[in-house]
């Protein structure tokens, strides 16, 4: 899997067309990204891109057209998706408000409910039956090479597992409102196949254990997401065929469920079709450590500070009338930002000698970029976002 969607010389083209800083992603491998993962797959294995990755709506459009579902978590992005595929569309969160619950029930939304709350405000706005999925946390996982979801102790997430004997019999007394799915959410950025089947073996699992006690008629079972992406070189891509093979073995070993099962890749999808682009405004040297200070910071890429860990980055093109490129001596760098706090750091990486011009490309820039950053502090300017069809 290549880090950078694109090559040099076009880089340097989007940045001389489109000016910088900008995010400029792929059509091309953003399709053969989505094709790929569901040839690998069982047919009974829905994905439903989550749209919190990179809400684009070009991006948005393509994978509707190629028969993917949604997962959206917000009111704003269920209107990002509202006509591009009707009734393939899940609603997801731990705060929904009423005004949003009626929006999915409008737009015909399958919602995740995350607790009594969920349940008993949707049978109040139904005026039909509506099936629902209900999250659980579940009282035992498996360990997350990247713990970001929060492990099996105490979580805003979901419905408690050993909490579900006295929420289930009351949500089968509701009028409208039928539990018929349900949802775990268990990894995040996870590149390892046999830990996702694991976890996925677990949720399986819980779902034969609620249906033999408390009768649940089960149509869906939501894995989740956590289909992890390298962010550097040398690290092994997911291997998404191990991940067919195995989820196809646990539909087979767990013959008495019926239905379907969903993946809600976001981040395998949408990363590697985007790159971030940044020139170099200054540079200095500062008590024995190099500074590239850039254009833009953590006010475009967040992650390197929630994370720790940088983005895949290389220097591009020709600056001043000088051949920069990979070949020749590097040394470490440290990227800062343009804006007034020493938070403002993406990373710090081997690079050759940069001067004032030189562009910068971040790789596995199109997920948790643009919308995850601070766009508006300091009101710098906001970075286009370009689509190369």
């Amino acid at each position: 899997m290549s880090l950078f969607a694109f090559g040099d010389d076009d880089l340097a083209r989007l940045a001389e067309r489109h000016g910088t800083p900008a995010f400029v992603y792929s059509a091309a491998v953003a399709r053969a990204g989505l094709q790929r993962l569901r040839a690998a797959l069982p047919e009974r294995v829905r994905l439903a891109y989550a749209v919190k990755a990179n809400p684009h709506p070009d991006l948005l459009r393509l994978f509707a057209d190629l028969g993917a579902s949604f997962d959206c978590a917000s009111e704003g992005e269920l209107r990002r998706v509202a006509g591009l595929a009707p009734g393939r569309v899940f609603f997801a969160g731990p705060g929904k408000r009423t005004a949003e619950l009626a929006l999915a029930l409008e737009q015909g939304v399958r919602v995740q409910a995350e607790g009594w709350e969920d349940l008993e405000r949707l049978d109040a706005l139904a005026r039909a039956p509506v099936a629902v999925n209900l999250r659980v946390h579940p009282a035992a996982g498996v360990a997350e090479s990247n713990r970001i979801i929060g492990g099996v102790g105490p979580s805003a997430f979901g419905v408690d597992e050993e909490a579900l004997p006295d929420v289930l019999p009351r949500a089968a007394a509701l009028t409208h409102v039928r539990v018929r799915g349900l949802h775990v959410f268990a990894a995040s950025n996870e590149r390892d196949a046999a830990k996702l089947l694991a976890t996925h073996r677990m949720v399986l699992d819980l779902g034969r254990r609620l249906t033999e006690q408390h009768g649940l008629d089960l149509e869906q079972i939501d894995l989740g997401g956590g289909l992890g992406v390298p962010y550097a070189p040398g690290e092994a891509p997911l291997d998404v065929d191990a991940l067919g093979r195995g989820l196809g073995d646990l539909l087979r070993e767990h013959a008495w469920f019926r239905g379907e099962l969903i993946l809600e890749p976001g981040r395998f999808l949408a990363a590697p079709c985007g790159v971030y682009l940044a020139r170099v405004v200054r540079t200095k040297e500062s008590r024995g450590t190099r500074f590239a200070i850039l254009e833009g910071g953590v006010n475009h890429l967040l992650r390197p500070l929630l994370t720790g860990q940088a983005f895949p980055v290389r220097a591009v093109g020709r600056a001043v009338g000088r051949a920069v490129g990979r070949d020749g001596p590097t040394a470490a760098t440290t990227l800062a930002g343009p804006l007034c706090t020493s938070l403002d750091r993406l990373g710090t990486v081997d690079l050759p000698d940069l001067r004032p011009g030189d562009l910068l490309a971040f790789g596995t820039a199109g997920a948790y970029g643009f919308t995850e950053g601070m766009t508006h502090f300091l009101s710098h300017p906001v970075p286009p976002e370009v689509w190369v069809a």
